[in-house]
């Protein structure tokens, strides 16, 4: 499957697109209200941050007790039910005069409710979508988290302009009303790819068998740290330029919408193999430059080049499915997303506490060369394992075709 009209042709891929781009856009203006609403009431970069990345700190609980119901639990009535419980907590965040601490209650709940979310999605996709479709259609459902980051931290922007946080955060929540209605009304109802129960035994057993394979190892490894130290930056936007963070975020937005439309529409597959590593670099680099504490206009040129780098994460989930069975597709991938929303929660905190001691500009500076390290020790323990006697075939393929970050063809 290599073209758009073929993929929207899809039975029931429209309404699961459009339902996505849904919950994206209220994700994008319910975040940076929260921001908003807490930097004002605090002036604190590190309160800041966690709150509008606080729940993915709480996926790391989800991982460890929750994510055999990606498999186990139907996809459509999840799907809806989180989208219900989304509209609810972000309604609960509009209340006045809720105390900090109980913003960052709200925030983690939604965290661990939402670490069912990247498994749910990507095995449903997976099974709405024929194989060779998978990488087009991830593509295009990053491309839609893209385009309603730009729409959303634009018009956010511009509603906190006009209306209180408090308000923005309202329509947050209507917005995630949508997102459930559009599941409910566009998807077919499925039975669970898995038999058995939502439970911390099987959560713990598949945990252990994806993670006992070096090759899925080293690829989660590649999704889950350089990537979450750049969003690390990301966090720091709203203390770095108060008045001009929602142009940061959209510049960022439209940047990952670009290198996912390149990579998942027109690289060849021999090709988008050999990418990773140099898309991870892009993806830290252009952060170097803050350490200048540039204006707006060249920060977000910088921020914008920077997400490019997002693709990389097309050409490592696609070997993650390579080398997970079919029936532990919306685990693994539940994972992939439960890891990497973790640290980037992590790295919001580090970056956050590193700008309180020093300043935004100089602890994105550090994040991004933390990043850069991660990603060229991941590629010299990706050579390292092609030279292993006994290394190949399909399964164990060698660390360049695992990590997606080792294939030093592309770095030259």
């Amino acid at each position: 499957m290599r073209s758009y009209r073929e993929l929207f042709r899809t039975p029931e891929f429209t309404p699961f697109f459009l339902s996505y781009a849904a919950y994206n856009a209220a994700l994008t203006i319910g975040g940076l209200s929260l921001a908003t609403l807490v930097y004002r009431a605090t002036d604190s970069p590190l309160l800041s941050a966690l709150s509008m990345f606080g729940p993915q700190l709480a996926q790391v609980l989800g991982a460890t007790f929750l994510l055999s119901g990606a498999d186990r639990l139907r996809p459509r009535s999840t799907l809806v039910g989180m989208g219900l419980a989304f509209a609810a907590l972000t309604a609960v965040l509009a209340v006045p005069g809720l105390p900090v601490w109980g913003v960052f209650g709200v925030v983690l709940l939604q965290g661990l409710i939402a670490s069912l979310g990247g498994g749910v999605v990507g095995g449903l996709l997976n099974e709405i979508l024929p194989k060779s479709g998978f990488v087009l259609g991830r593509s295009v459902f990053n491309m839609a988290s893209g385009l309603m980051q730009v729409m959303g931290f634009a018009l956010g922007g511009a509603l906190l302009a006009l209306l209180s946080p408090r308000t923005c955060l309202l329509l947050a929540a209507a917005l995630y009303a949508v997102e459930a209605l559009g599941y409910r009304l566009g998807l077919t109802a499925r039975p669970a790819r898995s038999a058995g129960r939502l439970s911390v035994a099987a959560t713990w057993r598949t945990n252990a068998i994806l993670w006992s394979s070096r090759p899925r190892r080293l690829t989660y490894l590649g999704l889950w740290l350089p990537n979450g130290l750049v969003v690390g930056c990301d966090s720091l936007y709203v203390s770095y330029a108060p008045g001009a963070a929602g142009a940061l975020f959209a510049s960022g937005a439209l940047g990952m919408f670009a290198g996912d439309v390149v990579v998942g529409r027109f690289v060849r597959p021999e090709l988008r193999a050999r990418l990773a590593t140099p898309l991870l670099l892009l993806l830290a680099t252009p952060y170097l430059i803050f350490a200048l504490r540039p204006e707006v206009p060249v920060a977000a040129a910088a921020v914008f080049l920077s997400n490019v780098g997002f693709a990389a994460s097309l050409v490592q989930q696609e070997r993650l499915m390579t080398l997970t069975p079919d029936d532990m597709a919306g685990h693994a991938l539940g994972l992939r997303s439960a890891g990497m929303l973790t640290m980037q929660g992590v790295a919001a905190a580090i970056a956050g506490t590193a700008a309180q001691l020093t300043s935004p500009a100089t602890a994105m500076t550090a994040t991004a060369t933390a990043s850069i390290a991660v990603t060229l020790a991941l590629s010299a323990a990706g050579k390292r394992e092609e030279r292993r006697p006994g290394v190949g075939g399909d399964g164990e393929r060698g660390a360049a075709g695992v990590l997606g970050v080792a294939d030093v063809d592309g770095v030259g």
